[in-house]
């Protein structure tokens, strides 16, 4: 049995269990299985990984994408180019183990960012600096998108949310949200942003998936802003790990 799962903390959200359970099942698959994995401080990783000898992949999610990064023993260019890692592949020759890094999101999320995009969204705003804004980053400049981050503080090169202003939105017209702001069960909360100032020239993008229509979504929606939660990025982003995992293990 190929034992596959997630690393995070906290993990009552977690998309992937559903997603992989259900896969294996449409698709026949009777050999693997996926957990997850809670894990309270990432330096449980190492006896995680020594003590369940059938794991073969796992995903990451927060808030270890950047701190998972030194138990790597290698690591793929573009998941070093961004400073986060989401998938990992681990091998097993000669009782040895080797763990490799891969960044999943980038791909998932310019496929799904890609199928709204207008030439006029030239200009971004990323709200939040975890590890998922830093593929969001990744891929604005391999589309030579303009962005800038915002953070609950001000500081070098980053937006506070008091400094978004109605002349800031009407510049930025791409606001994409990296932070768990909305997702359920606190689904009552937004990203602090001048609302009344969007128009029908913004595209907001949630990287939020649950609920499927965020409150920061919903309220775009009301000024006829384009909309899209992160659902698909998700299942691209899955679909890719699954490659990876099944490259040379099954």
């Amino acid at each position: 049995m190929k034992q596959f799962g997630l690393i995070g903390f906290p993990l009552s959200h977690s998309f992937s269990k559903g997603y992989f359970a259900e896969k294996f099942i449409n698709e026949g698959i009777s050999d693997c299985n996926y957990e997850i994995f809670p894990l309270e401080n990432i330096n449980l990783f190492s006896d995680l990984i020594a003590n369940n000898q059938t794991i073969v992949g796992l995903n990451v999610t927060i808030p270890y994408k950047k701190e998972i990064i030194p138990f790597l023993h290698k690591i793929d260019e573009g998941a070093a180019a961004i400073g986060a890692v989401n998938t990992i592949r681990v091998e097993r020759v000669n009782n040895q183990i080797q763990l490799k890094g891969y960044n999943t999101d980038v791909y998932g999320f310019e496929i799904s960012l890609l199928k709204l995009l207008k030439p006029t969204h030239t200009k971004a705003l990323i709200l939040g600096t975890g590890g998922a804004a830093l593929a969001v980053q990744y891929i604005l400049n391999k589309l030579s998108i303009t962005w800038k981050s915002v953070s609950r503080t001000s500081k070098e090169n980053v937006f506070s949310y008091e400094d978004i202003t109605d002349a800031v939105l009407a510049e930025y017209t791409l606001i994409i949200n990296t932070s768990p702001l909305g997702m359920y069960p606190n689904s009552e909360t937004c990203p602090a942003l001048p609302y009344h100032a969007l128009t029908r020239n913004h595209y907001l993008y949630d990287l939020v998936y649950n609920p499927k229509e965020t409150l920061f979504l919903k309220k775009g929606k009301e000024k006829g802003c384009l909309t899209k939660n992160g659902l698909e990025m998700l299942h691209l982003q899955a679909e890719k790990a699954w490659e990876i995992w099944n490259n040379k293990l099954c």
